[in-house]
């Protein structure tokens, strides 16, 4: 299986504060690819940093094959990824249509307004409502409709479910789980373990900045608890 992002030597921070000393990360095509740490490691750095949202002090980022470091965040979604960004970022003053519409990229066989309806029948029923008046959750079902409406090669989720209710919480993981069997590839961070290890195919454990633990499911299954350790579970 081939990698869609491979990311080399990563350094980043701001300012004079380091953030990230040297970070590795591979993120295969077709495969769920989970990213996980506390507070304040360095996961949402290194996606910016792969979103063209800060620029790297040092290392590479290539996405399929093309050297992308340091590319502005236009070209970087021009290369086929999309983000969905933690505290979900909708437009407020956009309606649920025109945000799916907002930055919309049209692919043959690929996502349309009415496959996102479809997805998540509650965007369905508040369609003419704009962002500011949705509820968390819903902000976050169109957040990842927004995403998915650009047709990426790569879906980067940072943080997918936290604060959301345990029932919206569910229809997002069964949303990913069905990305996941469509072959999309993924990037995901979140702290639920549980829900993480149905769909995950590759995890990477970062602490202050640096990868600690990376694994696929087998490896995960047999050292979960050394896992929990970095995370303080």
């Amino acid at each position: 299986m081939s990698s869609i992002v491979e990311i080399r030597n990563l350094h980043a921070g701001y300012g004079r504060a380091e953030v990230l000393f040297g970070v590795d990360l591979d993120i295969r095509e077709g495969a769920v690819t989970t990213l996980i740490g506390r507070n304040g490691m360095g996961k949402t750095t290194t996606i910016r940093c792969l979103m063209g949202l800060l620029k790297p002090r040092d290392g590479s980022i290539s996405i399929s094959g093309a050297d992308m470091t340091g590319a502005p965040p236009f070209k970087v979604a021009q290369a086929g990824l999309g983000l969905v960004p933690e505290g979900r970022q909708v437009f407020p003053s956009l309606t649920v249509v025109e945000n799916l519409r907002a930055t919309a990229r049209a692919r043959d066989g690929g996502w349309s307004e009415a496959d996102i309806f479809d997805a998540f029948p509650r965007l369905a029923e508040r369609k003419g409502h704009y962002g500011f008046q949705l509820s968390g959750g819903e902000q976050q079902m169109l957040a990842i409709g927004r995403a998915l409406m650009t047709n990426p090669d790569l879906l980067v989720l940072d943080e997918a479910t936290e604060g959301l209710a345990p029932l919206i919480r569910e229809e997002i993981w069964s949303m990913l789980d069905r990305l996941k069997q469509t072959g999309l590839s993924i990037l995901l961070v979140d702290k639920n373990l549980d829900e993480l290890a149905r769909i995950s195919d590759r995890y990477y454990v970062i602490e202050k900045g640096k990868i600690v633990w990376t694994g696929e499911t087998r490896d995960f299954d047999g050292g979960r608890a050394e896992v929990e350790q970095f995370l303080h579970l």
